[in-house]
């Protein structure tokens, strides 16, 4: 009979408790989206056995062995009725890897497959990959785009990095083809890449983040659009800014592209990630936008400010004041569910309909960029209310 820890017991207990917790949705209210309670994902969602030598013999302290740190900034695609999450996951060696993660429901109840996601090794220099964005495209794969990390050889410092988009495809989120990375001739590096569900003009059609360098976007004027003719070969030639940064805006140290866009009658849906400095650093919020359905470079319609941004318990986590999406689901019935990380630590979801979405980005005021002009913007529409007020007294 094979015997373990009691303490393996009492944390596999804990763990399944977590998993079949059910979770509401709090009592925050904007009109466009609810937040739910408890967090979808968390380091302790981990099995185990991924964190445990489990005998006694080699382990008597039943200590991790492979400590995991966080579970954040997860991909998101609905299959054959279940809802997957594939997750950044943190060890506490800094290295992150990628699982999958299913559940019946899209709220609650994520469980981890047996093994992480193992990716062919074909980039001996990469040393890190993270935050993958799920696209289930036209041509029957499903793609993951990913941000491939390597060291700088060219700079001594030793947190000089490069940062490349990788890609791989699957039919199944279970056996992985490894692509060559993306190269886009005009920036040197690029992160926050996905891919758009359906070809344009023939061609596999890419949002970009153009930058100069690992961190700072430098050049790079925003969220960028690109084709390249074969998958197989990924070369973009041209880049094409679509929703720019603003100085005094949520996007003004930088922005990229977030969920994978949602196709609606009225344009291509985007749920993005917008960067502004502060003096206790980097804020990331996440904000909309709406894409030309014929032209997808084209923007028109986008509300001023954040749609999420990190609030009490979520500022808190390895990277503060931050809330980040990658990965968002369309329900048949126009549920959409937004999975979001909290300051690079652990999976929310918010939940909204398409429809709410759209009424959101065509509806709410384009900023504007002034403080006079946002006051005259909030002044109008109390004039509008106090109008409708009086006319509807008895």
């Amino acid at each position: 009979m094979c015997k373990f820890n009691p303490e393996y017991y009492r944390q596999k207990a804990r763990q399944e408790a977590l998993i079949q917790r059910r979770n509401h949705k709090t009592d925050f209210y904007n009109g466009i989206y609810d937040r739910w309670q408890d967090p979808v994902l968390t380091r302790e969602h981990l099995p185990i056995e991924w964190r445990f030598d489990l005998n006694p013999a080699t382990n008597p302290y039943f200590m991790e062995r492979l400590g995991v740190n966080a579970a954040f900034n997860a991909g998101a695609i609905k299959l054959n009725g279940k809802y997957y999450l594939v997750a950044r996951v943190e060890g506490n060696d800094r290295k992150s890897f990628f699982a999958v993660a299913e559940s019946d429901s899209p709220v609650e109840g994520f469980r981890f497959q047996d093994y992480p996601v193992i990716l062919p090794d074909t980039c001996p220099e990469e040393t890190n990959v993270y935050d993958m964005r799920l696209t289930q495209h036209e041509d029957g794969w499903i793609y993951g785009v990913f941000c491939s990390e390597s060291k700088d050889t060219s700079n001594p410092d030793l947190s000089a990095a490069v940062a490349a988009a990788g890609i791989v495809r699957t039919k199944d989120l279970k056996t992985w083809e490894r692509l060559p990375n993306l190269v886009t001739l005009r920036s040197p590096q690029q992160r926050n890449v996905c891919l758009l569900p359906e070809f344009v003009n023939g061609k596999y059609a890419f949002y970009t983040r153009p930058m100069d360098d690992f961190i700072d976007t430098g050049s790079g004027g925003g969220i960028g659009f690109g084709l390249c003719e074969d998958i197989t070969h990924p070369v973009i030639d041209e880049e094409i800014i679509t929703s720019a940064r603003r100085y005094h805006t949520i996007t003004e140290s930088k922005n990229g592209a977030g969920a994978t866009p949602i196709k609606t009658e009225k344009g291509w849906l985007h749920i993005a990630h917008g960067v502004r400095n502060t003096a206790a650093g980097l804020r990331y919020v996440i904000y909309v936008f709406v894409t030309d359905l014929n032209e997808p470079w084209k923007v028109i319609a986008e509300p001023g400010g954040f749609l999420i941004a990190p609030r009490d318990w979520e500022r808190v986590g390895d990277v503060s004041n931050v809330v980040f999406t990658n990965g968002a689901i369309v329900d048949d019935d126009g549920s959409v569910y937004i999975y979001y990380a909290s300051s690079d630590t652990r999976m929310h979801v918010a939940s909204t309909t398409v429809d709410k979405l759209l009424d959101y980005a065509f509806n709410t005021p384009a900023d504007a960029l002034r403080s006079c002009d946002c006051v005259a913007q909030r002044c109008a529409l109390i004039d509008r209310n106090r109008e409708y007020i009086e006319s509807h007294e008895e």
